[in-house]
C-alpha cells in the first residue's frame, strides 16, 4: 500500500494528536509534581519543623534501602554527593540518621535511620498513605493497580540515564 496524498493529512493529524495527548500529560504531570511537592513539604514538616523536603525524600529511601553509602544515596537521586552531604548532616543533627563503618569497606561509612527516625517515618508515611487512601479509596482496585503500573512504567523510562554520564 503506498502513501497517497490523500493518506498525509491522516498521518499529520495523528501526530497532532500525539502532541496533543503528549502536552496534556505535560500538564498533569506538572499540576501532579506541584502538588506532590506541597503534600511532601507538610509532611517533612510533621518529621522536623525546619526539615526541607529533599531530606524527607532522603530517609524514605534510607528507609526502604536499609543502609546506604553516600555515593549510592547521591546516585539514587541524581545528585552530587555535597548536596546529599549538607541534608545529611542536617539529619544527624537532628537525629534522624548515623554513619556506621561499612561492613564491607572499612573506610567508607553507610547510613542508616536511629530508632527515633524510624518511628518518625513510620508516623509520617502512615499520614502520606492515609493521604492516597482519602484520595483514591473510592477508586475500584483495578484502576488503582493500573495507575500503578503505568506510573512504573513512567518511572522506569524516565529512570533510564540517571546517574550515568
Amino acid at each position: 500500500m503506498s502513501n497517497t496524498p490523500d493518506d498525509a493529512p491522516e498521518m499529520l493529524d495523528a501526530g497532532d494528536n500525539v502532541d496533543v495527548a503528549l502536552q496534556q500529560v505535560e500538564h498533569q504531570l506538572s499540576m501532579f509534581w506541584r502538588r506532590a511537592r506541597s503534600l511532601s513539604h507538610q509532611l517533612s514538616r510533621q518529621v522536623h519543623p525546619d526539615m526541607e523536603p529533599a531530606a524527607y525524600g532522603l530517609l524514605s529511601i534510607i528507609r526502604n534501602e536499609g543502609p546506604i553509602r553516600l555515593t549510592e544515596l547521591a546516585s539514587c537521586i541524581g545528585v552530587g554527593k555535597p548536596s546529599v552531604s549538607r541534608q545529611i548532616a542536617f539529619l544527624e543533627s537532628i537525629g534522624m540518621v548515623y554513619k556506621e563503618a561499612d561492613p564491607q569497606d572499612g573506610r567508607a561509612q553507610s547510613i542508616r535511620l536511629t530508632p527515633k527516625g524510624e518511628e518518625k517515618m513510620h508516623q509520617v508515611q502512615d499520614a502520606r498513605r492515609q493521604v492516597f487512601r482519602e484520595r483514591l479509596g473510592e477508586w475500584p482496585l483495578e484502576e488503582i493497580q493500573t495507575l500503578a503500573d503505568y506510573i512504573e512504567r513512567l518511572n522506569a523510562a524516565y529512570g533510564e540515564g540517571i546517574g550515568k554520564d
